[in-house]
């Protein structure tokens, strides 16, 4: 019998002390009205809280910039409507015992509409006043001209006001969604980034835009308030892409963001027990990462479950249980691999899932279905 007991010590993030390596991670719930979450999802994430995870981060939220995002079903940082919504949120997890902080959100050129988390077609709009580096909208479309100075100065203020902002709305740190193929990660990807100053070129150049706003988010944040960066090797334009190819140009391009005072990164993956290149190693994303820049990272990617979230939200198909794969993610977790372990559609599914593991009740875990999200939110309507 696989010992699960090493998920449940202690881990120091900032000036918090996590009771267990559980996190609940953004998942796009797109049932904020106009931007807003209301009560449901409030006591939605709560629930994840009560249930075990130590931390939870909200889905994306639009920082303050104007074309930061439009999707009227996800949440926005910006309006006091918003700011009432995600003050109780914050308030909610922290009542259930949990950690909590939003996840900013920039999406670049990454637009399309109400489906953006399931992979809609791609448009650009400039009536937004899109902004990218390069103005890339995928590898092999060029539609707009790359940031001017003034243009990536104006982003990094308005990731800087929602670290203020977070701060003032009770929460207790704040992840930057670096992943996915969003604008801070069109700045890290060299398939869209194509610059030629300071912020393109080589793997350290392309990583300093998110320096720039990892130092301009940390000057916002009391001492010892975590910050966290999202990084994915796929992105929603394509599910095959790799961040770096090898290790030594994950190291280079992440190694502004370390000296810039990341104190976690947060590895998406689809699968969390493929490995991150094709050298004959084993290691996943979030163990390279944490191998070669020391620096703490959380795993994600179908853990305890036999199918990844495209199945589930693409295909409209049920991921079923998958056992095994937690005795793999012990191997890895007890191999030293990554800190922290995010829970999502497992935990979307069955709330107290952490409970259920630690106490060994397999056998109460649910299979995740497509509804499984709208079940967990009706549940809080009707309470």
């Amino acid at each position: 019998m696989t010992d699960f007991s090493p998920l449940f010590t202690p881990f120091r993030l900032g000036k918090f002390t996590l009771p267990n390596r559980i996190v609940f991670p953004p998942m796009g719930l797109q049932v904020c009205e106009g931007g807003v979450p209301g009560e449901e999802a409030a006591q939605y994430y709560a629930r994840r809280a009560e249930g075990g995870a130590s931390l939870v981060i909200t889905e994306g939220v639009y920082i303050d910039h104007p074309s930061s995002g439009d999707n009227p079903l996800l949440g926005r940082f910006h309006g006091e409507d918003a700011f009432a919504g995600w003050r109780n949120v914050a308030a909610r997890v922290h009542a259930s015992g949990g950690i909590c902080v939003p996840e900013l959100w920039h999406v670049g050129l990454i637009y399309s509409g109400p489906d953006v988390l399931t992979g809609g077609p791609l448009a650009y709009r400039p009536e937004l006043g899109q902004v990218s580096p390069s103005g890339y909208i995928d590898p092999a479309s060029k539609v707009c001209e790359g940031m001017t100075q003034t243009e990536i100065d104006d982003v990094i203020a308005a990731y800087a006001r929602g670290a203020h902002k977070a701060v003032e709305l009770g929460f207790d740190g704040i992840e930057l969604h670096g992943g996915h193929g969003y604008l801070i990660d069109q700045f890290l990807w060299k398939a869209l980034n194509h610059r030629t100053d300071g912020y393109g070129g080589s793997p350290r150049a392309r990583g300093q835009f998110v320096a720039d706003v990892i130092r301009a988010c940390r000057a916002e944040l009391e001492p010892g308030m975590p910050l966290i960066l999202r990084i994915s090797q796929w992105k929603m334009v394509d599910y095959n892409a790799r961040l770096a190819e090898t290790p030594q140009e994950l190291e280079e391009l992440l190694g502004p963001a370390v000296e810039a005072g990341v104190d976690l990164i947060d590895c998406s993956q689809r699968r969390f027990w493929e490995p991150a290149f094709d050298d004959g190693c084993d290691l996943n994303l979030a163990g390279w990462v944490r191998k070669v820049t020391g620096v703490p990272t959380c795993t994600i990617g179908s853990v305890g479950l036999d199918s990844d979230f495209f199945v589930n939200l693409g295909e409209g198909k049920t991921s079923g249980l998958d056992l095994a794969g937690l005795d793999e993610l012990m191997r890895r977790f007890d191999r030293g691999d990554f800190d922290l372990v995010a829970i999502g559609r497992s935990m979307i599914a069955e709330p107290d899932w952490p409970k259920l593991v630690r106490a060994g009740r397999f056998d109460r875990l649910r299979p995740f279905t497509p509804k499984a999200l709208d079940d967990a939110l009706m549940a809080h309507v009707t309470r």
